[in-house]
């Protein structure tokens, strides 16, 4: 990963299924965006290409619902599912690569970050939202173990382990980063409130523990109502030295009962100079969030670069 990176703003991609399923594709099983990594990889691949185009710095790939044990319900076998883990990253790859191919240019880093969901995301029951699995530390462990070395041995610049609902998780990841000492990732929670993770652990409290940890650069938010996100960067910066990253959806609420958004949406880029002045060094969006968003935020940060 770029040294330089620490001291820089960075614009992230906005969101990737649901951008997916706004192009008509069919996200409804347990795959989730994984699905159309099996079916129609093309279209992964577009994707990451518009948000590049809109202006991230960023490509997040496409495997954060995928796990072993997912594929292996629909029959893949183990080889099979890190093909389709690592296939992930080529896409991401293949798009930057096409990018920077039409836009020589264009010198700003490029990099792409592998998705690391929670397990909760692999339950397909919103539980990522809670985080009340019932696992202890060293079964989360087990669960992250294998899809992390696939992803790893596909060379992504950096891990997104994004959407993380507790300090456990968050231990349990961190745990097994360090078999991968070259690695680096950042590290993001999803909140109930402007203090405290969705299952209760205070943000400070993950913070302070992931500072320690040299191989996180950055520690977030992401996937959470927008007017949430200020607060939540104060506490991270009053307690850590890292990048903090940032990357909201667009305020509605993911209703896991009847499969679908509900609430109210609003432009999450209203809120970012507060979110910049806080400390945010790296923005974007999340669930339902689209090119358009990032072009948004690509302006703003050019503007205070």
């Amino acid at each position: 990963m770029p040294p330089d990176l620490s001291s820089r703003l960075l614009v992230l991609d906005g969101g990737l299924a649901t951008e997916l399923s706004a192009r008509g594709f069919d996200l409804s099983d347990a795959l989730w965006s994984a699905r159309v990594l099996v079916d129609a990889p093309d279209a992964i691949e577009a994707v990451h290409f518009d948000y590049f185009e809109a202006g991230a710095d960023v490509a997040i790939s496409a495997s954060y619902q995928a796990s072993h044990g997912g594929f292996a319900e629909r029959g893949f076998s183990p080889e099979e599912s890190t093909r389709l883990l690592q296939r992930s990253v080529e896409l991401a790859c293949r798009a930057r690569d096409r990018y920077r191919a039409q836009h020589p240019g264009v010198l700003r880093p490029l990099l792409v970050a592998a998705s690391v969901g929670p397990y909760g995301a692999t339950r397909h029951d919103g539980s990522e939202y809670h985080g009340n699995y019932g696992l202890e530390e060293e079964a989360l462990a087990a669960f992250h173990r294998p899809r992390l070395a696939a992803l790893v041995a596909a060379e992504p610049d950096l891990l997104a382990c994004e959407t993380i609902p507790s300090l456990v998780e968050a231990r349990a990841i961190a745990r097994e980063l360090r078999a991968h000492r070259h690695m680096h990732a950042w590290l993001s929670f999803t909140c109930r409130d402007g203090a405290h993770t969705s299952a209760g652990d205070t943000i400070a409290d993950c913070a302070r523990f992931l500072d320690g940890e040299p191989q996180v650069v950055a520690i977030g938010i992401n996937c959470v109502a927008p007017e949430l996100v200020g607060a939540l960067v104060r506490q991270i910066a009053a307690v850590s030295r890292k990048s903090i990253v940032v990357y909201p959806n667009s305020g509605e609420v993911w209703n896991a009962v009847t499969r679908g958004w509900e609430g109210r949406s609003h432009r999450f880029t209203d809120h970012l100079d507060d979110w910049l002045d806080a400390g945010a060094r790296w923005v974007g969006g999340c669930c339902r969030t689209t090119p358009a968003d990032i072009r948004v935020v690509r302006a703003i940060v050019d503007a205070r670069a």
